[in-house]
């Protein structure tokens, strides 16, 4: 039985914000899914989460196989392939939206969020930086499969708040890791099981920053078998709470696995780079940049010239015919001498 998935995305600028900085990925062929949320004044939150995007769908289609076989960049840890891919495929997009920061002075600052599944045979691997998030929607709940890197979710921990408390907490949007604000980064990793009809959902804070775990369940679990209309009741029900924010989701559902038999959860933190890993990076970001350049150029757009409405040229014709009445006038009534 082979690995058969599908998946549906939208992303949406809100009700409040006047640009977009959020960016998903979604690739059937790959089985690898994200969700970026970006951060920046000037338009860089838009260029971080783009750049790190380019970077992930580079590493798996461009680079996928050098990249595998390149130990330097080994994770410490035997993981399936997909998941290794992505765990280098984050690191090198956190170096790269960092490198391109430094760069630039208008983008200083920048960065982004990440929340990525990578599926092989039955195994699911959710990696993700900051606060945007996983989920597993099953048929009697909502399961969380992130904990979010922010100053909230410490304070959730050490102070036992309820979602509630945490909703009203000063500072609550502060996050505590991103794409970009550093050099190096960690990056939290889960791999579990995954089995025949499981959903999962990936989003940004601009769903589960103003909606309730309860309901987005309730929201999203009477559609959990057509991913497209979970995707748009969600992003409604976040506009519907005041669309505050930029809101993106991705929904993607096992339909066919093949048996790994891995452990059911594995759990861990990828820690952050050497500065020897830092510089083997940066050369594999100097093979990669071309890449990302051609991704981030328009299509050349086509024009052509719009054909002339009946009503023109009928108004051409008239003009036409007054233009040739005048002259044989001129010629009849005033005669060369």
């Amino acid at each position: 039985m082979a690995l058969k998935v599908f998946a549906a995305g939208q992303t949406d600028v809100g009700q409040v914000r006047q640009q977009n900085e959020d960016t998903l990925h979604i690739d059937e062929a790959n089985r690898v899914f994200a969700v970026f949320d970006g951060m920046g004044g000037h338009q860089a939150g838009e260029v971080a989460s783009q750049t790190a995007r380019d970077v992930l769908d580079a590493a798996f289609n461009d680079f996928d196989r050098e990249l595998r076989d390149d130990e330097r960049l080994h994770v410490g840890r035997a993981l399936p392939d997909s998941t290794s891919l992505l765990l280098r495929a984050i690191r090198l997009a956190n170096r790269q939206v960092h490198n391109q920061a430094k760069a630039n002075s208008t983008q200083s600052g920048m960065g982004t969020t990440v929340v990525a599944l990578a599926a092989e045979a039955d195994v699911m691997a959710v990696a993700h930086v900051g606060d945007s998030r996983a989920y597993r929607l099953d048929v009697d709940k909502l399961v969380p499969l992130t904990v979010d890197h922010s100053w909230v979710a410490e304070m959730q921990a050490t102070h036992n708040l309820t979602e509630e408390e945490a909703g009203s907490v000063v500072g609550k949007n502060i996050i505590t890791r991103a794409l970009g604000v550093r050099e190096n980064v960690e990056v939290d990793c889960q791999l579990s099981r995954s089995e025949p009809g499981q959903v999962y959902l990936l989003c940004s804070d601009g769903l589960c920053g103003f909606a309730t775990d309860t309901e987005i369940f309730e929201t999203a679990s009477p559609l959990r078998d057509k991913p497209d209309e979970v995707v748009t009741a969600l992003i409604d029900l976040a506009n519907d709470k005041g669309g505050m924010d930029n809101v993106t989701v991705v929904v993607v559902k096992v339909e066919e696995v093949d048996e790994a038999g891995i452990p059911e959860v594995e759990r861990f933190t990828l820690t952050s780079e050497s500065d020897e890993l830092l510089a083997i990076e940066d050369e594999w970001l100097k093979k990669i940049e071309p890449k990302l350049k051609k991704k981030s150029e328009p299509e050349p757009e086509v024009v052509t010239e719009p054909e002339a409405k009946p009503q023109s040229k009928a108004l051409l014709a008239v003009i036409f015919v007054v233009f040739i009445l005048i002259a044989l006038a001129i010629v009849y009534f005033y005669p060369a001498k």
